[in-house]
């Protein structure tokens, strides 16, 4: 009797199931049994279901930057929006993949990632033993193993014609993102693999790319190859002006649009100065609004939660070293301008503040 035994694959990254399929002895006889498994392929890495927030604010703006990027994706030529940190490019990106009506594949760059953390590699073995009992008397194995493959999400979008969202792909170095080259190009996906059973995948006709990345100066930020660079079509996403950033604080903080106009203006003032090693943006304003809004004040120059609140927001956007105490000193002071020009105040701001503010503005 033969009996053959599949085995999964040993992964750790790899839960799959077997699906048993058993011949059962046929009545009468000493008739061969044959018991097999094959394990079921591996399951497809999770797709975000992308639908419009609640908070999104579409201003003429961003309806003008969204129609445009859209038409650039549904003609075929993968988008990459590019700017500062804060001024919104992961959420525009996703809110445009969104309107694309496919799965969204998100990729976040990073520095130790390599071509197989974007397409996938050989992971895992699966086993295959025979055991060949024909001839009472002669006992008989054979036994193989052999890897598998195991897509990663960069495949998946290919395959599946999923709409893929690089958030800050410059924070890859440019050889793990080669593969991209031949993807926008020549629309194929060509897998390291030579024990690979299909060295090429053709990329889905409803693929589509979206890029994002900071300025070449951030920190971590690689600088990207020419030959990708040239296949994008690049889109600078800049600050948002006033009425944008009043309109996207208020969205996003519930706070009343004539207290939200205070705080957006102290912001913005303060990014104009130039007091600073890491510039202000709308991020700040949101995070003001909101805390403003959860614990009930209002932002006045004579209320010491909220002066405390937008010290402790904004004056973290300068280096605290032992050299910058003058700086970080004058930018205090800045910043009690700021709030009083903007929020009003009937009495002067120090005589508004707790003890231990006092005494750090003057110190």
């Amino acid at each position: 009797m033969r009996e053959t035994v599949h085995q999964p694959p040993t992964s750790v990254r790899s839960n799959r199931s077997a699906n048993r399929r058993v011949a059962l002895p046929g009545g009468q006889g000493n008739k061969p049994m044959t018991v097999s498994g094959s394990s079921v392929s591996n399951p497809l890495p999770i797709a975000l279901s992308v639908r419009p927030r609640a908070d999104f604010v579409e201003t003429t703006a961003i309806r003008d930057l969204t129609s445009r990027a859209l038409a650039y994706l549904q003609a075929g030529f993968p988008v990459h929006f590019r700017g500062p940190a804060g001024t919104g490019k992961t959420t525009l990106a996703l809110h445009v993949a969104g309107q694309l009506g496919r799965p969204v594949m998100l990729i976040v760059g990073d520095e130790d990632f390599s071509t197989s953390d974007l397409i996938g590699g050989q992971t895992g073995y699966r086993y295959r033993k025979t055991v060949d009992r024909f001839v009472h008397s002669v006992l008989k194995y054979e036994e193989d193993a052999t890897q598998q493959w195991v897509d990663n999400r960069l495949t998946t979008a290919c395959r599946e014609g999923f709409t893929l969202v690089y958030d800050e792909f410059t924070r890859s170095r440019a050889e793990a993102n080669n593969v991209l080259l031949a993807i926008l190009e020549e629309r194929l996906l060509v897998l390291p693999s030579m024990n690979h059973k299909n060295g090429y995948i053709k990329v889905h006709p409803e693929f589509r790319a979206i890029f994002t990345s900071n300025p070449q100066e951030y920190a971590g930020v690689h600088e990207a190859q020419d030959a990708l660079s040239d296949r994008l079509v690049t889109m600078d996403v800049d600050y948002y002006g006033r009425e944008t950033e009043i309109a996207i604080t208020a969205a996003r903080s519930n706070l009343p649009a004539e207290h939200v106009v205070k705080i957006v203006d102290i912001v913005r003032d303060f990014r104009t100065s130039a007091e600073f090693d890491q510039a202000p943006t709308l991020r700040a304003c949101i995070m003001i609004a909101r805390m403003t809004a959860a614990q009930g004040f209002l932002p006045s120059a004579r209320e010491p939660k909220f002066v405390s609140l937008c010290l402790d927001v904004l004056e973290s956007k300068t280096a605290f070293t032992n050299q910058s105490r003058d700086r970080r000193a004058q930018q205090r002071r800045m910043l009690f301008n700021l709030i009083e020009h903007h929020c009003g105040s009937v009495e002067p701001l120090q005589a508004t503040l707790p003890p231990d503010l006092v005494r750090s503005e003057a110190g």
